[in-house]
């Protein structure tokens, strides 16, 4: 019997030998059951090509794990094997932790995780070089999520094929054709080789299974192409603790899939991830239902940040707003928003108990955009969202809303520890606050454009703290007695 040990939350895989047969993809079960103490994981193995076939678990439990397949294939029934799963050596899986009706996104191990991501759709479909300059902005910049589609995608600026894809095919005089009874290991392995890449540097993967711009047929698969691919993907990628599900991207706009298709793409994957990653559905116009038990988090497109917390209220749920317009200046309106605007809407966002999430579309001669092929950055927020994230993650766990009037949210709780006010394009000279009975606050200004904060001093009872008279400002107050 094999034993090996890896840490908590990481990644096992285990290779095995099996038929080569044509019809492998379809024809051969092959599924385990992995058991520690008194927790128990039913996996899905996938067919790698030339006769090896995986096991890939992500272990939840310090402790010996075991392991036996089930299989129609003799050669793969009844094979077993143990590990060592030691303490971790990452903070795990990003999880949804409520506290009462409030929810935020964590760590499992219960650190916080303060959410900073970027879209960048198709990065992993241009090729070593740029991939790797991608890999490298990442590396050095604020982001711990990026949104990535794993279809290639057809749309402004980005025209290119990928070297493959997930389906073996392609390019024929009348189009494309694709081989659905299969797909291309390649493709897969290079998902995975960038998956695990991003994990390294501690950045979510927030994966889109589907999405509308295609010239390719992936947007109208027959169903049970979708189902088997659903099952394939869940079975490779789940292992990761960095993978997130996103259903689609604009779900609405594919017009050729129901909504009961999309509720029983959400329970499948569910029902085969044994590690129950995120879950959740990107909109274009009309939202889909977050509040059905099947989706973790609200993934939303809207520029109307100030609804945050109405829909943390509705849904219960975190709320990401993955897409509020892009840093740029393409003629499309949602790509040419100013740095200020973006910095502006995520620190809202913030302020307000959300997140909201960056991309950017400037023109470049190569027609590179960060938003669509990755490459480097060329605007003015990555930096700010460097300094926001700072601020994020120096706050406590579970805020609550602190209303400074019946009608609007103005800030946020810590538990009285701290409150954090942003006023965004308002330039107040000066902000009245109630404190806490008996307690000392120190008073800071942030500038979340110029990156500074200064003491404002101490203050009891009613503070009248002077401010600067320009935007993007705000006040954090810290318990000091």
């Amino acid at each position: 019997m094999e034993q090996r040990t890896i840490a908590k939350w990481e990644t096992f895989t285990k290779w095995f030998s099996g038929s080569d047969r044509e019809d492998a993809y379809q024809s051969v079960e092959f599924t385990a059951e992995f058991t520690c103490r008194n927790r128990r994981m039913w996996v899905r193995g996938f067919y790698d090509g030339e006769g090896r076939y995986g096991l890939r678990m992500m272990p939840d439990s310090e402790g010996t794990w075991r392991y036996e397949t089930t299989s129609n294939a003799p050669e793969l029934n009844g094979q077993t094997g143990t590990f060592e799963c030691g303490p971790a050596a990452a903070h795990g899986p990003v999880v949804v932790e409520k506290t009462g009706r409030l929810a935020r996104l964590a760590y499992a191990d219960g650190a916080d995780y303060s959410c900073v991501g970027t879209t960048c759709y198709c990065w992993t479909h241009q090729g070593e070089e740029m991939e790797n300059q991608t890999l490298e902005t990442l590396k050095n910049g604020p982001f711990n999520k990026i949104r990535m589609c794993i279809f290639p995608k057809h749309y402004l600026y980005n025209a290119n094929d990928p070297a493959h894809f997930p389906f073996p095919g392609g390019k024929t005089e009348g189009g494309y054709q694709w081989d659905f009874s299969k797909f291309d290991p390649e493709y897969w392995r290079h998902l995975e080789k960038r998956i695990g890449q991003l994990g390294e540097m501690g950045i979510e993967a927030d994966l889109i299974l589907f999405h509308p711009y295609d010239r390719w047929g992936f947007a109208d698969m027959p169903r049970e192409t979708d189902l088997a691919y659903l099952r394939y993907a869940v079975a490779r990628l789940a292992g990761f603790r960095n993978v997130w599900w996103s259903f689609a991207n604009e779900y609405d706009l594919m017009r050729n899939k129901t909504m009961l298709d999309w509720d029983d793409n959400f329970r499948l994957v569910a029902e085969e991830d044994p590690a129950g990653h995120l879950r959740s559905i990107h909109n274009c116009n009309g939202f889909y239902d977050y509040g059905k038990p099947w989706v973790t988090h609200c993934s939303i497109q809207s520029s109307d940040i100030e609804k945050t917390p109405r829909w943390l209220e509705e849904y219960e749920k975190p709320v990401v707003i993955d897409e509020c317009c892009y840093e740029g200046n393409i003629p499309d309106s949602w790509g040419n928003i100013p740095a200020q605007e973006m910095v502006n809407r995520m620190w809202t966002g913030f302020a307000l108990g959300g997140y909201v999430g960056h991309g950017e579309t400037y023109l470049s001669p190569d027609q590179v955009l960060w938003w669509s092929k990755g490459g480097v950055l060329h605007g003015q927020a990555s930096q700010r969202i460097q300094f926001l994230r700072k601020i994020m993650e120096s706050m406590p766990q579970h805020p609550a809303f602190a209303r400074e009037y019946p009608w609007r949210v103005d800030g946020l709780d810590y538990g009285q520890r701290k409150f954090l006010y942003y006023f965004g394009v308002r330039q107040p000279g000066e902000k009245h606050y109630q404190l806490p009975e008996g307690a000392k606050y120190r008073a800071e200004i942030f500038d979340a454009w110029n990156m500074t904060v200064e003491d404002a001093g101490v203050y009891t009872g009613t503070a009248d703290i002077a401010l600067p008279t320009r935007p993007y400002c705000g006040v954090i107050l810290t318990r000091v007695e």
